[in-house]
Parts: structure tokens; sequence; C-alpha cells
């Protein structure tokens, strides 16, 4: 059985300074960090806030998700892919269920469509001129509906590999629009040629 939060704050201090702070991760010391060890500190650890306060969307009538399903930039009756705007790196792309579900109420039937999809997609992420990794997050602390993250990591940024690439996204400058949203329109084009699908909302697919 998992600690309870009490118990899990009172193992954590037991590593932890005069002022709450624990050791720098082991991270901060690969040659992929962002930021040298020297003048960094870790902060404090705060007490348990129990009970937790709720994610956006937990009411599926107050959910940003739900709301913005005719959003994207490729569809099919259970899925929709949008681009998120502002980011570093070159391409970052959301997968949502068009229906209100987490990963944890998930019905097989969409949970093996999201295993499908979720391998299309960084197939065509990759094979982007430039582009040598997809990376694929699930996370689900800020929102109630499903949300799965892909990233794609420039050829040759080999500082930018692994665990740390999303906090390079955001430390970096933003990445060309124009170009991100060709790249965008590249993959949603793959997709529809590779699992069908459509590049609207409301459009009808070529496998219809």
């Amino acid at each position: 059985m998992a600690l309870r939060p009490d118990e899990f704050h009172d193992h954590a201090l037991t590593a932890a300074d005069g002022e709450r702070r624990l050791p720098l991760a082991r991270m901060t010391g690969w040659d992929i960090s962002p930021f040298e060890p020297d003048g960094l500190r870790v902060a404090p650890l705060r007490p348990p806030v129990l009970p937790e306060p709720p994610r956006h969307g937990e009411d599926p009538s107050d959910c940003d998700a739900c709301r913005d399903r005719g959003e994207g930039i490729w569809f099919n009756d259970h899925w929709r892919l949008t681009r998120i705007t502002g980011v570093g790196v070159p391409l970052v792309l959301m997968l949502y269920p068009l229906e209100h579900h987490d990963m944890a109420d998930l019905p097989d039937e969409l949970a093996a469509e999201l295993g499908v999809l979720s391998a299309h997609i960084v197939r065509h992420v990759q094979g982007l001129p430039h582009i040598s990794r997809a990376h694929v997050y699930r996370i689900g602390d800020g929102a109630a509906h499903l949300h799965i993250w892909f990233f794609a990591r420039p050829e040759g940024q080999t500082q930018l590999r692994g665990s740390w690439l999303p906090v390079w996204d955001d430390l970096l400058p933003e990445y060309p629009a124009q170009a991100a949203e060709a790249d965008a329109a590249v993959v949603a084009d793959a997709l529809v040629a590779s699992v069908g699908g459509r590049r609207s909302a409301t459009g009808a697919s070529p496998r219809d």
C-alpha cells in the first residue's frame, strides 16, 4: 500500500535540509540538462494539500476541450489532433478524444484506437525533414479531459534529447509559426492517408 500523504511528506523530509530543500536531482548533472548545477536551489518541500484542488474540466459542462471540439488539424469520429502554438521546438501536437474521457475511464475500443493513432502520429512526425524523434507524454494533473502531447525533437540538437525536452521547449524562443503550421499540415495529411479521418471537423472522410 502506498504511503499516506503525511507519511510520504515526512519520508521526503528525511533527505531535506533545515529549509525543507531536497538535494539537487541527478538529472541536473546530465549533459542534457538546461541548467548548470552551480547556483541552482530546490524549492522548499510544501506539505500535502488535501483534498487536492479540482483539475480543469472535472465538470464536463466547464471543459474547454469539450467546448473546442471543432478546433484542430485532423479529426475522425472519436478523436481530434491540434497544433499547440507559441512553442520553442519545431512542432507540438495534442490529441484529444471528442467525448469527455480521462485515461482511466477510456473505453477499451478507444484505448486501442489511441495506441494505433499514437504510433501513426509518431511515425509521421519523425518522417518530417530535420526531426529526429517524437516524444509522447500523458500527464493529466492540469485537466480532466485526456490529452496526449507529441513533441518533435529537432535533428542534431542532442542536448535537447530525453526527459528535459519540455523544459528546453519552454526556454527556447518561439519557433517560426509558418514552418510549424506547414509541418503540422504534412502530419495531418499523412494521418488521413494512413488511418483515415479528415482535415476539418465537419468535412467528409476520404474513406466515407
